[in-house]
């Protein structure tokens, strides 16, 4: 297996495997506006994409990373954002080895931690995530608003 760093020339390698994931989490959309997205996010240089190629040169996983800060801890973090591997491909250290490119980049850019987001359901990732040593956030509960669906405070 090799894992190279996705770039705005190779993006579409991840395309059908980034469909996937959005499939899995419920977001239907047209692939061109995923690949609008990601072309996007490659172009602005707001996010770290790695991809996973097995020995036939096909890609099986990526992970894809952007980089906010924490004020409270005077530093850079790295979301991990987005993995996905493909079903064919699971049970074969793809994830381990793209999480581990995700915390290679945070050493890299000096970040003071790794922070990810899984469906309470996901048990499969919530235990590759745990085995690996992230911990559930005890301190903090996550809230999040849809500024679309949301009405203007009057």
């Amino acid at each position: 297996m090799i894992i190279n760093r996705i770039t705005l020339t190779d993006f579409n390698d991840i395309l059908p495997l980034f469909t996937q994931y959005m499939t899995f989490y419920g977001v239907n959309s047209p692939v061109s506006e995923y690949a609008a997205y990601l072309s996007e996010r490659l172009t602005n240089q707001d996010a770290f994409i790695f991809a996973a190629y097995d020995d036939k040169q096909q890609v099986v996983g990526f992970v894809l990373n952007y980089q906010t800060f924490s004020s409270v801890e005077l530093g850079k973090v790295l979301v991990l954002n987005d993995l996905f591997v493909n079903p064919d491909a699971r049970n074969q250290g793809v994830a381990n080895k793209l999480i581990q490119c995700s915390i290679e980049l945070a050493r890299g850019i000096e970040a003071v931690r790794v922070d990810l987001g899984t469906a309470k359901v996901n048990f499969p990732a919530q235990s590759v995530y745990e085995k690996i040593g992230f911990v559930k956030d005890t301190r903090f509960f996550s809230y999040s608003l849809s500024v679309k669906d949301h009405l203007p405070f009057a």
